[in-house]
């Protein structure tokens, strides 16, 4: 007998963060799904995602989708909606906005897995600051307030809610009104290979930033306080702001750009710690990669970062996003580091709660446990 069918439905498949680490761990425990995304840029993706049966929307086919993909906001809940998933029997949606809209049927399961309710529409910093220019703010408004009631009533149409954190957990009660199950993202913990030789790659005594580079990042406020400094910072990532952050680099920083798995492990493993000034952070990846690999974080105290940094044992918290105040948290996490105060085993096993295999088993338990409640309705 063939077990359920299953469709994966996610916002949109752009680049490669951390909510794409979670689908793709959902669609190694189920590799027949069928994924449903509004848009698919292949080119910011491995390669094996090629071989994933992924069905999109039209919504890229609008004109100058390119450059007007924020203006499209508003028919976002009716690309969802349009969706037919009728054929399945458990859909599993991947969200931090729009996904969990879709439509379904009494005898389907609809399992929600919540990376933030959306960040525009609750104060939240955000991708860009473009919605706060002043010619945007009326339409914005209007979308918005829109928005805001539709946003509330898709929240009420999953079975069953999953939040990646508990800080996400109490977005969803303060704005939904609705209980949610916490699953936190997985990590790749295993097979950290060590590497000695990557002559591609600067390996001076640095410090490491590994982030998309969008504005509410914070990721100017750091290389000022580096610069400032004169402390090496090397930066892995890409995005909008790269052109302006690289022109108030002075010298001791050097950006990466987007680098392979094997590049990404000897920067972990060779650098002095990992700088994340993200506030509101939902979650975080990025500082318990770091903590595998035995390297402290130095992180601004709010968000997930609340709940998977020890302020003292496993790195340091900062209030004070001023660059003064950055300086001042980096000036005492290096002289902290600089003495050998944190212990790189105590940093690696703090995160081993967090493994793919611990992710896998919960959200494969949960998904088949609502199932089989299901199926017994029908009964």
């Amino acid at each position: 007998m063939n077990g359920p069918s299953v469709a994966l439905v996610h916002d949109y498949l752009i680049q490669n963060g951390g909510a794409e680490r979670v689908l793709e761990a959902i669609h190694e425990l189920f590799p027949d799904s069928v994924v449903f995304t509004s848009v698919f840029e292949k080119n910011s993706f491995p390669d094996y995602y090629s071989t994933w049966n992924i069905q999109t929307s039209g919504v890229s086919n609008l004109p100058f989708f390119n450059v007007l993909s924020k203006q499209y906001t508003f028919l976002y809940p009716a690309v969802f909606e349009a969706f037919d998933l009728s054929g399945f029997d458990i859909i599993i949606s991947s969200w931090s906005a729009w996904s969990k809209a879709v439509l379904t049927k009494p005898n389907q399961l609809h399992i929600s897995y919540c990376h933030t309710p959306p960040r525009f529409l609750y104060k939240y910093k955000g991708e860009t600051s473009k919605r706060d220019a002043w010619y945007y703010k009326p339409f914005v408004s209007f979308i918005d307030n829109y928005l805001r009631i539709w946003d509330y009533s898709a929240s009420q149409r999953p079975d069953f809610l999953i939040s990646n954190s508990e800080t996400v957990r109490k977005r969803i009660k303060k704005f939904y009104k609705r209980d949610s199950s916490v699953i936190y993202p997985p990590v790749k913990l295993k097979n950290r290979v060590v590497l000695t030789q990557r002559p591609n790659l600067v390996d001076t005594n640095y410090y490491l930033v590994v982030s998309r580079l969008a504005a509410y990042k914070n990721i100017d406020i750091a290389i000022a306080a580096f610069n400032f400094l004169g402390l090496p910072l090397r930066i892995v990532g890409t995005g909008k702001e790269e052109e302006r952050l690289k022109k108030i680099n002075k010298g001791n920083v050097a950006f990466l750009g987007r680098v392979n798995d094997n590049d990404l492990a000897f920067l972990y493993q060779n650098c002095k710690g990992v700088i994340n000034p993200v506030t509101d952070e939902d979650f975080g990846i990025v500082p318990l990669e770091a903590l595998s690999y035995g390297k402290p974080v130095l992180a601004h105290k709010s968000g997930g970062h609340l709940e998977t940094i020890e302020d003292g044992k496993t790195g340091m918290l900062f209030e004070d996003l001023s660059i003064q105040g950055v300086i001042k948290a980096v000036k005492a996490f290096d002289d902290v580091v600089n003495a050998n105060n944190f212990e790189s085993e105590y940093l690696k096993k703090s995160v081993e709660k967090y493994d793919e295999s611990v992710f896998k088993e919960r959200f494969r338990s949960l998904v088949y446990e609502k199932w089989e409640e299901k199926v017994q309705t029908r009964i």
